[in-house]
């Protein structure tokens, strides 16, 4: 990678982040995102991006580990903290439990969602029709319980919307979210628009790309780290780490 654009090498801080600024000092970078925005996304989804361009110029995607990704999301926005040796179950979860890959409830069972095949996609997903829109934040950024309410209605709706073009395996947790917000709108970057465009950038990759179902084995440790979407979805985050269930077929 000698002759990326050293300034780009300079900051990057993972095999993606460097293998992003050969991609563009090549030639490549048309239709990737900024190199901040880019590092504002999950590993996962940075090699999804990456993935096409990368092909085309004959370079390889490096490996993904449930480690680095913790590494690159480090933050103190997370799961609920545990209180003395117990954790405490979000509301909504009680009586539930979390077995491996799966969690049953009362009157429910979740399995933990993986990407799907493109074959197995609803009809017209992929197209102009299905959009991500998250109005744009009118508030102030140092309010931190206006930030933390606009940021969980539009989580609510970005999950569901990843689950719709399987890519259950490649969500960011709502710290990289929340990141990822104030990172762009620090920069002058409006949050909402930036999510839509790369959520269509997604949607063009999943027509000729193909995905592992899962990158790790790893799997949460307790329903501390989980809360409902909606009646359908279960997340849970331990800050480095997504895990999305769907509530299944009954």
């Amino acid at each position: 990678m000698a002759g990326a654009d050293e300034a780009c090498l300079a900051s990057a801080q993972t095999d993606l982040e460097r293998l992003y600024c050969e991609v563009v000092e090549r030639g490549g970078g048309t239709g990737l995102p900024s190199a901040m925005d880019f590092k504002r996304n999950d590993p996962n989804v940075q090699a999804l991006l990456l993935r096409r361009p990368a092909k085309r110029l004959g370079l390889a995607l490096p490996e993904i580990s449930a480690t680095s990704e913790a590494e690159t999301t480090r933050s103190s926005v997370g799961p609920a903290k545990e209180s003395g040796t117990e954790p405490s179950i979000r509301q909504g979860l009680a009586g539930c439990q979390l077995r491996s890959d799966f969690i049953q409830c009362p009157k429910a069972a979740y399995e933990l969602a993986g990407n799907r095949t493109l074959a197995s996609l609803d009809d017209g997903v992929l197209g102009p029709g299905n959009r991500l829109v998250i109005v744009p934040f009118d508030g102030e950024r140092n309010d931190d319980e206006a930030v933390r309410s606009y940021l969980s209605a539009a989580y609510d709706r970005y999950i569901p919307k990843m689950l719709a073009i399987g890519l259950g395996a490649n969500t960011m947790s709502f710290t990289a979210f929340h990141n990822a917000f104030h990172t762009l709108e620090s920069g002058g970057v409006d949050f909402s628009d930036r999510m839509g465009q790369t959520y269509e950038l997604l949607k063009q990759d999943r027509k000729t790309l193909g995905l592992k179902a899962r990158y790790h084995d790893e799997l949460p440790e307790n329903l501390s780290l989980c809360a409902t979407i909606d009646r359908d979805v279960i997340v849970c985050d331990n800050v480095g780490t997504n895990w999305v269930f769907v509530r299944a077929n009954e």
